[in-house]
């Protein structure tokens, strides 16, 4: 796919959770989403704010490089002066306010990366990215910060062809998963095969994957795994190999430092029963 193509998948991916955000009244915006500490408002706040870095690292990298520092002098305050930087202004904005603020982001990102050539590159948090791959991530950042408003807010988004993108990147981030976590990437490939929402099968993995070490299933159900917002075993994917089942236990497909995902629903519910059954003793006590 050549960029311009990209591009309108990105754009046409942001679209797609407009609508949705769009229809939120004032009450929708401040309920909790599956991210810790993070409300609608801050999941569409963190799209907005690294919509706007991005489209200030394409236009201008020494200014988003001073930008960059300050955040990450920021983020060492505190547990929470990392989302206080990016998130505060957009916090206090009305939220018709909110939502005009990540439309114009947008509008900034997609300007400036109309002027990426294919081959250019562009600086980010870490290792500089080629154009295809900044203009992907941007893309795999709005559908998972988006699933999680859709979880919040009982919306259904269809799966689009889109999801490749976001496949993809999870599957090629593999070995970041394990060098982000400071572990040595494993030796040998997994194979993976996706049931597209157009009914096609996507394939990854080279000639040096092991028949035992394989991942099939529906891709949407990959992809909410790898972008960590399902655990795996809440999923209708297919596992096998030792390598395989350990990468997506902790598969990362975005940057940052490494993180977990949400524990499988059967270890939630679980604690939430002994957490109860506690609360009852402890008041019978």
């Amino acid at each position: 796919m050549n960029l311009a193509d990209l591009l309108q998948d990105l754009l046409d991916e942001q679209a797609s959770l407009d609508e949705i955000v769009a229809s939120l009244d004032e009450r929708d915006w401040d309920r909790p989403t599956p991210s810790p500490r993070w409300s609608v408002t801050d999941q569409i706040g963190h799209l907005r704010y690294f919509d706007g870095a991005a489209a200030l690292a394409i236009r201008d990298p020494d200014a988003f490089s001073a930008e960059a520092k300050q955040l990450m002098e920021a983020s060492l305050v505190s547990e929470t002066s990392g989302d206080d930087f990016t998130l505060g202004d957009f916090r206090l904005l009305p939220p018709a306010d909110r939502l005009e603020s990540w439309r114009q982001g947008r509008a900034a990102l997609a300007a400036a990366a109309g002027t990426l050539g294919e081959r250019d590159r562009v600086s980010w948090y870490g290792p500089s990215m080629g154009a295809k791959s900044f203009v992907t991530a941007r893309l795999m950042e709005a559908w998972a910060h988006g699933t999680d408003v859709c979880d919040t807010v009982g919306a259904h988004r269809e799966p689009t062809h889109r999801l490749r993108h976001v496949a993809q990147l999870g599957y090629i981030t593999r070995a970041w998963t394990y060098i982000n976590r400071g572990l040595a990437p494993p030796e040998g490939d997994v194979r993976v095969e996706l049931a597209a929402p157009s009914g096609d099968v996507w394939y990854w993995g080279g000639a040096d994957a092991s028949g035992e070490d394989a991942v099939t299933g529906p891709a949407l159900d990959f992809c909410l795994v790898v972008t960590q917002r399902r655990h795996v075993s809440d999923t209708a994917l297919e596992v096998s190999g030792e390598r395989a089942r350990e990468w997506l236990t902790m598969a990362q497909a975005f940057a940052g430092p490494p993180t977990d995902g949400p524990r499988a629903r059967a270890a939630r519910e679980r604690s939430e029963q002994e957490r109860e059954t506690g609360e009852r003793e402890r008041i019978g006590a």
